[in-house]
């Protein structure tokens, strides 16, 4: 590859990462409207980059050009949020059966100590409750599941921040998780992987309370 075409490559890369990183902790909210300029211009770019990622992203489905509107940042339906959970419910707990016997003990005890800690932000909360999923689900040795499932956390956390979840809904996950750690210390993976389906349960019908009801 030549050196202006790796340029190239890594210019779209950059304006890829960062428009995603923006739209999954939808500082674009679901339902608003971009344009190239205005994006171009924000964030720094000529507009050659932005079209090729706005080009990803639209495949990815986080955006949708609409002709002679701009480009429409995707809302969040109800089917996303059945499915998104469906999947969490259905992998989660066999991704951790696979990943327990491999996750090293000291970082399960640094994953206690943060949850006993002060509670954090609602942001900060719901940023270390992905956190501690995906760490895990890193453990299961399945290259597959583990794309597969950073996938469906992008999904997620748009979801998780636009259904704005609360204090009360942080300390109760926050104890879940203690729940779930404490079984993995103890190589009770049965266990864990039941408390992690029904710690997801919780989270999809907290979700779907907010969205049926907003």
């Amino acid at each position: 590859m030549s050196t202006e075409n790796s340029e190239r490559q890594n210019l779209k890369l950059r304006a890829y990462t960062i428009l995603k990183e923006k739209i999954v902790q939808c500082k674009y909210a679901p339902g608003s409207i971009l344009n190239e300029a205005q994006l171009a211009a924000e964030l720094g770019f000529s507009r050659t980059p932005i079209r090729e990622a706005i080009s990803i992203l639209e495949m990815e489905g986080f955006l949708h050009i609409v002709p002679k509107k701009g480009i429409l940042v995707t809302d969040i339906l109800l089917s996303d949020i059945v499915q998104i959970f469906q999947a969490r419910m259905e992998i989660e707990p066999v991704a951790l059966k696979m990943a327990g016997p491999h996750i090293p003990r000291e970082e399960l005890m640094e994953w206690r100590r943060k949850f006993l800690e002060e509670s954090p932000s609602v942001e900060l909360g719901y940023q270390m409750d992905t956190d501690m999923h995906l760490d895990i689900i890193n453990y299961c040795n399945n290259i597959y599941i583990i794309e597969m499932m950073q996938k469906v956390f992008d999904k997620n956390t748009r979801i998780i921040i636009s259904s704005t979840q609360n204090r009360a809904h942080i300390q109760e996950a926050r104890k879940e998780h203690l729940e779930i750690l404490d079984c993995l210390l103890n190589m009770e993976l049965e266990d864990a992987a039941s408390k992690m389906r029904a710690h997801v349960a919780g989270c999809r019908n907290a979700a779907l309370d907010f969205f049926y009801s907003a």
